[in-house]
């Protein structure tokens, strides 16, 4: 049943249908009927720039039915700020739409608007923790998390015991240690240093340390190692723990693939043979899969493939 056409509030709108090129398109969309009718009504008050609480309530309805028209989103957030709306109700009806479609990225970029013209951030870390409760690697999520960091300068312990939190739900989750990166380094431009201060340096190191101990085969605390000493000094620093959990001189000596590939990299340039032994270890035993990603970084050292079995 037409919801627009029959409404008296929408008497004076002519609907503009939609256009895929003549009464016999070639390849014409199957749109519902109910969300063609909205669309049509959409696109004339557009044409008409009209503002207005009408409006946002069919902005409501089109969302509704396609979560991801940008568009729509886009004049939604026009309206809301010509018409002054009520932010907060706007943040609440925003809030409940990400609960039903958590991986729209629409709905953060619209909710960073929101906020950003509210000029606080009251209650925002509470719903993306919820929200992670839901998925706690959610791309648009974190980014969001970060954008509210920093926006209000939320740099303080507040959001490292979030994070902290995070990786001992999940130690495995790599957005987490992104999350920690960009904390810890997120504000060189500020002049604040990262893990180029030693002190910051040693704090790191030993977090992610005891981070690999718990998982050693977890990648992510072996990558943020290796920013870590790529940022301070060089990778020479972490032969020590590499060796602890890949020793190649052993039978059943590895522990970690990731710790065995990171004594390889350090290897490289101090003794490539046996640099070539830990990546043989790696394409025969330990990583298989990427044999030919082992035999290609043997390559680069100018030594031979390994013979075939």
């Amino acid at each position: 049943m037409s919801k627009y056409s029959t409404d008296p509030l929408w008497a004076d709108v002519v609907p503009l249908p939609t256009d895929e090129g003549g009464p016999n398109p070639l390849a014409a969309i199957a749109y519902a009927a109910e969300y063609e009718e909205a669309m049509s009504y959409l696109r004339a008050v557009m044409a008409a720039n009209e503002y207005s609480q009408r409006v946002l309530d069919l902005t409501e309805d089109v969302i509704d039915l396609n979560p991801a028209h940008y568009t729509v989103w886009l004049y939604r957030a026009a309206t809301v700020f010509a018409i002054k709306a009520d932010l907060r109700e706007e943040l609440e009806w925003v809030s409940d739409t990400a609960r039903a479609h958590q991986k729209n990225y629409q709905i953060w970029n619209h909710r960073m608007m929101v906020v950003g013209e509210l000029g606080d951030p009251a209650g925002e870390a509470e719903f993306v923790e919820e929200m992670f409760g839901l998925d706690g690697k959610n791309y648009h999520v974190w980014s969001y998390r970060q954008w509210l960091c920093r926006r209000f300068a939320l740099w303080g312990e507040g959001e490292f015991a979030f994070v902290r939190k995070m990786l001992e739900t999940d130690v495995r989750n790599n957005s987490a240690w992104n999350y920690r990166w960009f904390l810890v380094n997120g504000r060189e431009a500020e002049g604040v240093k990262g893990v180029t201060d030693e002190e910051v340096k040693q704090r790191e190191m030993e977090y992610a340390t005891e981070a690999i101990s718990k998982a050693p085969q977890n990648p992510s605390p072996w990558n943020y190692l290796r920013g870590i000493a790529k940022a301070s000094g060089g990778l020479k620093e972490l032969k020590a723990l590499a060796s602890e959990y890949a020793d190649v001189s052993k039978p059943n000596g590895v522990r970690s693939s990731h710790a065995l590939d990171l004594l390889a990299d350090i290897l490289a340039n101090e003794d490539k043979q046996k640099a070539g032994e830990a990546l043989d270890l790696l394409a025969g035993t330990y990583d298989p899969v990427r044999k030919n990603y082992w035999e290609y970084r043997k390559g680069l050292l100018g030594l031979p493939a390994t013979a075939a079995a």
